[in-house]
């Protein structure tokens, strides 16, 4: 049976965390969807993706599994980086939703590269540093 998980990622405040669980709880809601599992994390990007404890959470995921963030920036530090991720879980046939983009990733097609691309661009841009 697939499983639907969250990550949840902030600089500093413990507060953002509370903000972005709120926020994918109240999305789960309206889509009559249950988060399986949080995996909540209080760290800078420039962290490794280890310490950011995201290759843990790839392990967690199977296929035909669900990703929910509230951001791109949330993923990465860089959007090279946040684009080799969520290839690499689309290649693992994982979806990937993205709230405050308002993407559903979920096949390896053009537009998802192009889209993931552009958010990840201006998700940088306006990101405050961590």
């Amino acid at each position: 049976m697939s499983k639907t998980i969250a990550y949840l990622r902030t600089a500093a405040d413990k507060q953002d965390l509370n903000n972005q669980k709120l926020e994918i709880l109240e999305w789960a809601r309206k889509k009559d969807l249950k988060i399986d599992e949080f995996v909540e994390i209080t760290m800078s990007s420039r962290k490794t993706s280890k310490q950011r404890r995201i290759e843990e959470v790839l392990r967690m995921l199977t296929d035909m599994d669900t990703l929910v963030v509230t951001e791109l920036s949330c993923l990465g530090r860089s959007t090279a980086e946040v684009i080799a991720l969520i290839n690499e879980l689309v290649a693992c046939n994982i979806r990937v939703i993205i709230l405050k983009q308002n993407l559903d990733i979920s096949q390896h097609d053009m537009h998802s590269k192009v889209m993931i691309t552009l958010f990840s661009f201006f998700c940088r841009v306006g990101a405050r540093p961590d």
